[in-house]
């Protein structure tokens, strides 16, 4: 796989630094971390997306579902070069773009402002027919939600519609860590499986099995990785 990002300015080493400058209350440091192996993944070696071109009509989108523990995902947009490292330690005060949400008018690099679960998903779903209907068939969507996020009946949908209509730029990574409410039979896979999406369920903390689940081909379906953690956040 090709992709057009930048040299990393950090590497992920730097991250938990990064991410050390980031204090005050209702900081949900669990939940980011759980996210932070597979948001480097993605912006490291997958998401063809940069500071340079975060405008650019044929970028991938990411959309941060997840968004009420959104600093890993600060730390990597920092690493990248979208915005620096001087903002971090600002996080969630007054006059600081780095809200305990991420807001997409505010945070360079940003596509949705999130932090409501189960808003992600669905707004994916439009990203990529709107794509289409305007022609562009060559960037991709990756949406980011949580386990317990798939609860929300509006997901549901998402996933329902989305398999039927081959919605191929479509791209879910679910950050499974046992919190949902209710259990799917089969595992959160078959629920996608059983919607016509391609689903692989992967080491959530393994770089290279997630680079392979992300770069993995499926042609004509919505592809889903189900990153797997080992505690509840």
């Amino acid at each position: 796989m090709t992709h057009t990002t930048e040299a990393p300015v950090y590497g992920y080493d730097d991250l938990r630094r990064l991410m050390s400058l980031m204090t005050g209350d209702e900081k949900h440091g669990p939940a980011a971390l759980s996210t932070l192996d597979a948001l480097w993944v993605l912006y490291d070696r997958v998401l063809r997306v940069s500071p340079g071109a975060a405008d650019a009509p044929g970028r991938d989108r990411f959309l941060l579902s997840k968004g009420h523990g959104p600093m890993a995902y600060y730390a990597v947009l920092a690493s990248r070069g979208f915005f620096g490292e001087e903002l971090l330690p600002g996080f969630g005060s007054y006059d600081s773009p780095l809200g305990h949400h991420p807001d997409r008018l505010l945070v360079p690099g940003v596509e949705i402002g999130s932090g409501s679960l189960g808003h992600g998903l669905p707004l994916a779903v439009g990203s990529v027919l709107g794509l289409r209907a305007q022609g562009l068939t060559g960037p991709r969507v990756w949406v980011l939600t949580g386990d317990a996020e798939l609860d929300e009946g509006s997901n549901h949908e998402a996933i329902a519609y989305a398999g039927p209509a081959g919605l191929e730029q479509l791209h879910t990574v679910v950050i499974d860590n046992a919190s949902a409410t209710y259990a799917r039979p089969g595992g959160i896979a078959a629920r996608f499986e059983a919607a016509g999406w391609s689903a692989w369920t992967v080491d959530g903390t393994d770089h290279e099995a997630l680079h392979g689940a992300f770069a993995a081909p499926h042609p004509g379906q919505p592809h889903a990785v189900i990153a797997r953690v080992a505690s509840k956040h």
